[in-house]
């Protein structure tokens, strides 16, 4: 029985300092996830309304997500150093509730992301059409034709039927030199295709979103395997913690 207890206390000490390190990361995980939920909530707003047809929870999806992670996190990390089986069972229980979540976002986000698509097309065209240059939704109109370097939807004809068009042409943010970009060019239709970018939005948006899905999904689906390692460890240590105290009875 001694023996096979001081057999068993490396193994109980090696699993608590991995379970101590992956906590630690796992509590990073969720700081980083906050963050970008707080990013997306405050600076990315205009862009995501852009993509969602009614208002999104992505954001607080992330908050929320990220904000008990991180409390989870440091629960993994008082259970380890107290070695309190139950509380190593209910971290281990926690973490494939991550798991099966991030799984299932992953396969989701994948699934679906030419409905993405389509959803931008219709609300980045609702955009256009209503446009008036003040209001979130313009700005983010804006903001994306100027650092894509687009205009319009599928190309600059998107505006032509647009109710700020007929005042006030098209807007500057479509102009190739700003420079050589005025008002009364952009009123007028002819002269406007030589001053805007040719390219739409759309497509350089969906180009994006196809290259950059599949690296997306294979890191959620990464992250969404690691939490098999912390699951793996809690357990593990669970049984060991359990069994030696079984032993010293």
């Amino acid at each position: 029985m001694a023996s096979r207890r001081m057999e068993t206390k490396p193994v109980i000490t090696c699993l608590k300092t991995l379970l101590i390190v992956y906590s630690f990361v796992f509590w990073i995980t969720g700081a980083i996830l906050l963050a970008v939920g707080l990013w997306g909530k405050f600076i990315l707003g205009p862009y995501i309304s852009l993509i969602a047809e009614n208002s999104t929870n992505a954001p607080y999806v992330l908050i929320g997500t990220g904000t008990t992670i991180i409390v989870f996190g440091l629960f993994g990390c008082f259970a380890t150093c107290r070695g309190s089986p139950w509380m190593l069972k209910l971290y281990a229980m926690f973490l494939s509730l991550v798991f099966l979540a991030e799984l299932v976002a992953g396969i989701s986000g994948f699934v679906f992301r030419h409905e993405i698509k389509g959803t931008f097309m219709r609300t980045y065209n609702e955009a256009i059409q209503n446009y008036n240059a003040q209001d979130e939704r313009s700005i983010a109109v804006d903001n994306v034709q100027r650092s894509l370097r687009c205009c319009g939807v599928l190309n600059y004809t998107s505006w032509f039927s647009s109710v700020y068009f007929p005042v006030n042409g098209i807007p500057p943010s479509c102009c190739a030199n700003i420079s050589d970009c005025n008002a009364s060019d952009l009123r007028n239709a002819t002269i406007a295709v030589t001053k805007v970018h040719q390219q739409g939005c759309y497509e350089l948006v969906t180009t994006f979103i196809e290259t950059n899905m599949g690296i997306i999904a294979g890191v959620t689906f990464g992250i969404a395997f690691s939490q098999l390692i912390g699951m793996l460890l809690a357990c593990c240590l669970s049984r060991f913690i359990t069994a030696n105290q079984y032993e010293m009875v």
